[in-house]
């Protein structure tokens, strides 16, 4: 009778608690913050990789052979257009234009004595005291001395400029770039290697390249029939120094090759920036950063996608707050918000908070919220 009592009051427990378990009410859907997406006018900037040239890199060298007398200028130098750089020894030179007037002036005495033996024929002649076969062969003796004088001042002119030549002077305004030969050197118009480089750098050029696709993309974002036009309203761009600076002038996009690369697949492109203050050099690498203006464009927070496989989703939530995980497009992002070409529209609500616990098709209780949408956004190349 005891143990009977037992067994009924323990299966009455166990009843007790089976119910109890099934009565316990559901867990209540978590408290999310939602946002409702609004388009927005934003700006995006794509950077290309770039290296920085003068508007004049010139190889400085000799064109005429000899000892290398005086440096006259020092590595690094600032010199303007016209100042000598190089003084090479002169005396051979000024000997053959010696040589050469001394030439001059017998070829220009030969034409005297031309000139008197036709001058005494030509009376002779018209007397009949001589024939005019001499009178022929002085006049043609008259021509040779004229055409002796015009080829020694020919070589007259080519020593000068010899002469000259001895003088390195600067080409243009610029920077002086290493001075390989030093003073005593034997320089030959015929050296592999030059005397030096000069930089004119008071612009600079910045070139880049775009891939085709990324060529035709330019074609199709910019207003315009050709590509000149295009160009035009291009935005100014921006130059990225090594130490991720950005240089204080912005430049503008002024020229296209005319042909892809073969080797490449790809197209240079030239943007021109001001460097009065020298700030830049040839050679300086870089990155231009080209600024893209999107009208009605999806902006939204990175925090509130997750990534899967390389794939990067949403959680849309519908009428019924409910949740469902959208795959998502990026065109661009800056440090904390995509922005988004496809997946997403204007006027969808997506989860900014808690999403890597969220399931599909799972009801939330969501708590709209305002999340300030930034204006610019970055494409990185």
């Amino acid at each position: 009778m005891k143990n009977t009592l037992i067994k009924t009051m323990v299966l009455a427990v166990l009843i007790s608690s089976c119910n109890n378990k099934a009565e316990a009410p559901a867990a209540p859907a978590p408290s999310l913050a939602v946002m409702t997406l609004k388009t927005v006018s934003t700006t995006t900037s794509v950077a290309y990789p770039a290296a920085i040239q003068g508007t004049v890199d010139v190889e400085v060298r000799s064109q005429v052979n000899g000892n290398l007398d005086k440096v006259l200028v020092d590595e690094g130098a600032y010199v303007r257009k016209g100042q000598a750089l190089f003084k090479i020894n002169d005396r051979p030179y000024r000997e053959q234009l010696n040589n050469a007037l001394a030439n001059l002036h017998a070829a220009e005495a030969a034409q005297i004595n031309a000139d008197i033996e036709v001058d005494k024929l030509n009376p002779l002649v018209k007397n009949k005291v001589v024939s005019d076969y001499q009178l022929k062969t002085a006049k043609a003796m008259q021509k040779v001395a004229q055409a002796n004088i015009e080829q020694n001042r020919a070589m007259v002119a080519s020593a000068r400029i010899n002469l000259g030549y001895t003088t390195i002077s600067a080409p243009v305004s610029g920077y002086i770039g290493r001075l390989p030969k030093k003073q005593g050197s034997l320089v030959n118009a015929a050296d592999v290697e030059s005397l030096t480089t000069l930089s004119d750098v008071h612009e600079v050029y910045g070139y880049f390249s775009l891939s085709e696709s990324d060529f035709i993309n330019f074609k199709n974002t910019y207003a315009g029939n050709t590509l000149a036009q295009k160009m035009k309203n291009l935005n100014a761009v921006e130059l990225i120094l090594a130490d991720n600076s950005v240089y204080e002038k912005t430049g503008v996009v002024d020229m296209i090759d005319g042909q892809f690369d073969k080797n490449t697949a790809a197209i240079t492109v030239r943007a021109t920036f001001p460097n009065a203050n020298g700030i830049l050099r040839s050679g300086n690498t870089g990155k231009i950063r080209l600024q893209i203006q999107h009208d009605d464009a999806i902006l939204i927070p990175q925090s509130a996608t997750i990534e899967m496989q390389d794939k990067v989703f949403a959680f849309t939530v519908n009428a019924k707050n409910e949740v469902t995980k959208m795959p998502l497009t990026i065109s661009g992002k800056s440090g904390t918000n995509y922005l988004i070409s496809e997946g997403l529209k204007a006027g969808d609500k997506i989860v900014l908070s808690g999403i890597d616990k969220l399931q599909e098709g799972q009801v939330i209780q969501p708590i709209t919220t305002a999340v300030k949408q930034v204006a610019q956004t970055d494409i990185k190349k």
